[in-house]
């Protein structure tokens, strides 16, 4: 640890410590700090690392600690305060709101102390010209504390007609405070009007949108705007989740999970963060977290899941059920702390309200992956009453009712029917029904079952269901694989039903039964079928479904059975299409079999045909097609269609949608898919690939915060053996843009690192190349200069050996800038741009094309703008470090007068990029006093744009953006174009230009310039 000998170096300490993470570690070092301030034996000193001290303990779990310094700050002030520097005196004058919010959240200060407190601070504002803003805001906040409505209301009018004044928060805590008394209030739509600005991001602090984002939750849920609810839990958690000192927002997260059926979340929440149970330095927060414990703890007991283990404080083992009773009792015991100091109730009630809360939301999907769902409740069963049997004639009547009319659940109301008749007497016909029923649940595994059945059915006189059930005995064996045997099983009673039939000796439905099954087996056999000998197999296999339809045909009348058949018949049909190779015959016929379901009024059958038309019709590339199948097929299966089979519809529709750029309803189905897939038991496979796909929807879409999550939530579960590489690879690749969107730049690089480890092995190495360069960016961006410089030179390596020379010169271009950080990195950073220079130039000379030697020739001048900026000294090119020789200054002017030149031989396409040439080459003019040159350029850049119109048109376009942006009060108006602002921007610097140029230069300061 480097001795604090001076000022500066504590100064520089500081710093380094107010950049660490929050927490004990960082309080710990300030303590350190000051008492290595104290020996310095300068007042300031003292005060400096006290003020930091303060600020520390406010932004962690120990703000109870901030009295002694911020006591000893006052002392001082009050005994010399020429001690105190303008920036200390106003920060003493600051923390007075943080003290007074402070003592609110610790129940042993005495609500008499707070009030002096408040008058102090009050009297104190006052004497230093401070408006009472800031005061009737911390009033405010003991008035809501302690449930005095009609104060808190008064104060809160008071502070918003005071004036703000530098003792007002920044805006975006002011906003969410405003907001936080409206959602108290029950206003939630003005609450989060309030919020809107903080929301969108428009102000920001510290802590802002963070805790914003956490209390537009539960008011989002109650006016039930839930997608805007899961995208702020989103954003919100990953703001907080690192930050010790945002243990209420945290909660209020926890919360939200609880009341949206996503318990399961809310314990994995609980789990990642153990101290918050026990850290005791802010009462407030430690109240809020354990109401929030026992209200899921609750909610999971009241699932019944009161028995599961759960995470909760260090040194046992603990059940929901148990920490539901700790976790209220503690914060009751708070709660009743905080009221026998306020002498109200207040908190008390509160903390039993948040308690008490009921679910907001049934189900709202996050995306995110999660170690396992919480199942719902299962219905109870009906009591019976003491001796009372089940009414097995009722069951009977309702489990035929049902088979009859091919209803949902027929299968299991004969398995009702099997329970209620254990141990009494059934005719053959009803023992029949139960045995075929319960086979039909089986599958493969039903063969005997079904030949008990047959017998059954024969010893009740009904031959022809007897046939068909042998049918059924066979069909199953063919889908366990004995092809073979089932074909040779279905042949006798086939023949036999059709003489029964033609006999009369049975009905229209049994007949049609025994034919469905031998279609059916024919067509199991038809799928195997390869070789010369395969039309053979496909033909009798049609010939089999054509003898079905023509016995149905016309005659299903109100018989659902029989219009099952038909319908089933042309899907079976359309399935021998496709096995022919006849995808477009395949798609009507499936499109006629899910038609004739839905006719029939069973739509639920139709959903199988219907997934395969849209499979189908993807592949002939009829999307539009296919979207109306998928769309089809998830109405039609509506609440019966099974979890694996929802989530494999709604990811087909979110792909199809993805394909037309329809991010928001894709990213919507996505989700769905996601959801379904973790309720299904898929979370690794397909829940993984739901996510992957929502988390590029979201980015899309620019929600850079929510992708991250969902993104970094799939990737554990992704795999090269079960994904595929590539989908890792562009896993790790969005997530890399997020991050870097984010700010989060050192997570970004080692993202897209590991992207281009994967790329590196692949044939075609553009990707690799690609992700090489944007690693370079983000290492940069981190101030990794040596890593960064390693991955552009990587990259560039990769982009010489593919040819492409744009990629080649731009990883060039960033290596001598990189270069240019080093103190002694001048020349090798002019050695690279040279190098980029003649790369473009030996481009646009072999160039193949015109097009491509406009393309390379646009490089060139971009390489010779900057190729100027790095060269020139600080005032017109920002190149720190790079030499103030007169040299350097002709050097630059060259450069930049070249690619002038450059964008002028490419006419009006290049033109901004010529001007800004232009502009950037007058500002090193007006440096060294050629002012007279300097006023050509401007003149020349203003009659540029002499001709443009109104919307700032003044040709087709530019080949790149110099990334300025308008001054002297010129910005663009709401919705004015890129190509407007920019027009706009370049004439407003022209006349800045221009009117220093022409001034008198003595006194004139050189102009700031920026790269």
């Amino acid at each position: 640890m480097t001795e604090i000998t001076d000022v500066d170096a504590l100064r520089s300490a500081m710093a380094e410590n107010a950049g660490q993470p929050e927490g004990p570690a960082r309080n710990a070092r300030a303590e350190q700090l000051l008492a290595a301030a104290e020996k310095l034996n300068v007042p300031l000193a003292v005060i400096e690392a006290l003020g930091h001290q303060l600020k520390v303990y406010n932004y962690s779990s120990e703000k109870g600690k901030m009295f002694v310094p911020f006591s000893r700050l006052l002392r001082m002030w009050d005994e010399r305060p020429e001690d105190f520097d303008e920036f200390e005196a106003h920060s003493l004058h600051w923390v007075f709101k943080w003290v007074s919010s402070g003592m609110l959240d610790q129940p042993h200060i005495p609500l008499a102390s707070i009030e002096k407190w408040l008058g102090e601070m009050e009297r104190r504002h006052r004497l230093a010209g401070y408006s009472e803003a800031a005061v009737r805001r911390a009033e405010h906040n003991v008035a809501a504390h302690v449930g005095d409505v009609a104060r808190a209301e008064r104060a809160y009018a008071a502070w918003l007609a005071a004036d703000r004044d530098a003792m007002s928060d920044c805006q975006a805590c002011e906003l969410h405070a405003r907001g936080w008394w409206q959602a108290e209030q029950g206003r939630d739509a003005q609450a989060l009007e309030l919020w809107g600005p903080v929301l969108e991001g428009r102000y920001t602090c510290a802590h802002e949108p963070h805790t914003a984002l956490a209390s537009s939750l539960l008011p989002l849920l109650r006016l039930g705007r839930l997608d805007e609810a899961r995208g702020n839990h989103l954003r919100g958690l990953r703001l907080v989740r690192g930050m010790e000192s945002m243990r209420g927002a945290y909660a209020e997260h926890v919360e939200f999970c609880a009341l949206t059926g996503n318990e399961a979340r809310g314990l994995e929440l609980l789990a990642e963060r153990p101290a918050y149970f026990t850290d005791d330095g802010q009462p407030q927060s430690r109240l809020d977290f354990l109401s929030v414990v026992a209200l899921l703890m609750d909610r999971l007991t009241a699932l019944g899941l009161g028995d599961r283990a759960v995470p909760g404080p260090a040194g046992r083992e603990w059940t929901a059920r148990e920490l539901a009773a700790h976790a209220r009792a503690d914060a009751l015991a708070l709660a009743a702390r905080f009221d026998a100091r306020n002498g109200t109730a207040h908190v008390g009630e509160r903390a039993r309200a948040r308690m008490a809360r009921q679910p907001l939301a049934e189900r709202l999907p996050l995306g995110v992956r999660s170690a396992g769902p919480v199942p719902a409740p299962a219905p109870p069963p009906a009591p019976a009453r003491a001796g009372e049997q089940p009414d097995l004639p009722a069951l009977l009547a309702e489990a035929r009712r049902l088979s009859d009319h091919l209803r949902p659940h027929a299968v299991e109301a004969w398995a009702a029917v099997a329970r209620a008749a254990e141990g009494a007497e059934l005719d053959a016909r009803d023992r029949a029904e139960i045995a075929d029923h319960e086979a039909m649940g089986l599958g493969p595994e039903g063969a005997e079952l079904f030949e008990r059945a047959a017998a059954l059915y024969t010893r009740a006189g009904d031959p022809g269901e007897a046939l068909a059930a042998r049918a059924r005995a066979a069909y199953v064996r063919a889908l366990g694989g004995d092809v073979a045997a089932a074909v040779a099983a279905v042949e006798e009673p086939y023949e036999e039903v059709l003489a029964l039939y033609a006999a009369g000796g049975t009905g229209l439905r049994q007949t049609a039964g025994v034919l469905m099954g031998r279609a059916r087996v024919l067509l199991r056999r038809a799928h195997a079928a390869q070789g010369p000998g395969a039309e053979a197999v496909y033909g009798a296999a049609g010939t089999a479904v054509r003898e079905l339809l023509a016995l149905v045909d016309g005659r299903t009348g109100e018989d659902v059975r029989l219009a099952a058949r038909a319908a089933e018949g042309q899907a079976m049909l359309g399935e021998l299409a496709g096995l022919r190779g006849d995808l477009a015959a395949s798609v009507e016929l499936f499109a006629r079999g899910a038609a004739a379901f839905v006719a029939a009024g069973l739509p639920w059958f139709a959903v199988e045909y219907e997934a395969r038309l849209a499979s189908l019709a993807h592949h002939l590339g009829d999307m539009a097609e296919a979207e109306r199948a998928v769309r089809a097929a998830l109405e039609h299966g509506g609440a019966q269609l099974e979890a694996p089979g929802r989530a494999q519809l709604h990811l087909q529709l979110a792909e199809l949608l993805g394909d037309r750029d329809e991010a928001v309803e894709a990213a919507r189905h996505a989700l769905e898919a996601a959801h379904w897939a973790d309720a299904a038991g898929l979370g690794p496979t397909l829940g993984a690939w739901a996510r992957q796909q929502l988390g590029g929807f979201l980015l899309w879409q620019g929600r850079w915060a929510e992708a991250a999550e969902v993104l970094e939530s799939a990737l554990p579960d992704l795999t090269a053996e079960t994904h595929g590489d590539g989908a890792v690879v562009q896993t790790l690749w969005w997530l890399g843009d997020c991050l870097s969107e984010l700010g989060e730049h050192r997570a970004a690089a080692e993202r897209r690192l590991r992207a281009a480890e994967f790329a590196r092995t692949w044939p075609e190495q553009h990707d690799h190349a690609t992700l090489a360069h944007l690693a370079g960016e983000s290492l940069a961006e981190a101030g990794l200069t040596a890593e960064a410089d390693r991955a552009y030179a990587r990259a560039g390596e990769l982009w010489r050996s593919l040819g492409d020379v744009t990629g080649l010169v731009r990883s060039l271009r960033a290596r001598a800038w990189l270069a240019l950080r080093a103190p002694d990195g001048t020349e090798e950073a002019r050695a690279l741009m040279a190098d980029a220079v003649r790369a473009c130039e030996t481009a646009r000379d072999t160039a193949a094309d015109q097009v491509s030697r406009q393309g390379f020739t646009a490089e060139l001048g971009h390489t010779h703008l900057q190729f100027g900026k790095l060269l020139a000294p600080s005032g017109a090119g920002s190149a720190t470090g790079a030499s103030a020789h007169p040299a350097a200054h002709e050097e630059a002017l060259w450069q930049l007068h070249r690619a002038a030149e450059v964008f002028a031989g490419l006419g009006d396409a290049a033109l901004h990029d010529r001007t800004a040439a232009e502009l950037t080459a007058g500002w090193l003019e007006i440096e060294t006093g050629r002012r007279t040159d300097a006023t050509a350029r401007a003149r020349a850049v203003l009659a540029a744009y002499a001709g443009a119109d109104a919307s700032g048109a003044v040709g087709t376009g530019s080949t790149g953006s110099t990334g300025e942006g308008s001054e002297d009060g010129e910005d663009g108006a709401d919705g004015e174009d890129a190509e407007a602002r920019t027009v706009r921007s370049r004439r407003s610097e022209a006349r800045r230009l221009l009117r220093l140029a022409t001034e008198d230069p003595e006194g004139t300061p050189p102009p700031t310039r920026r790269r």
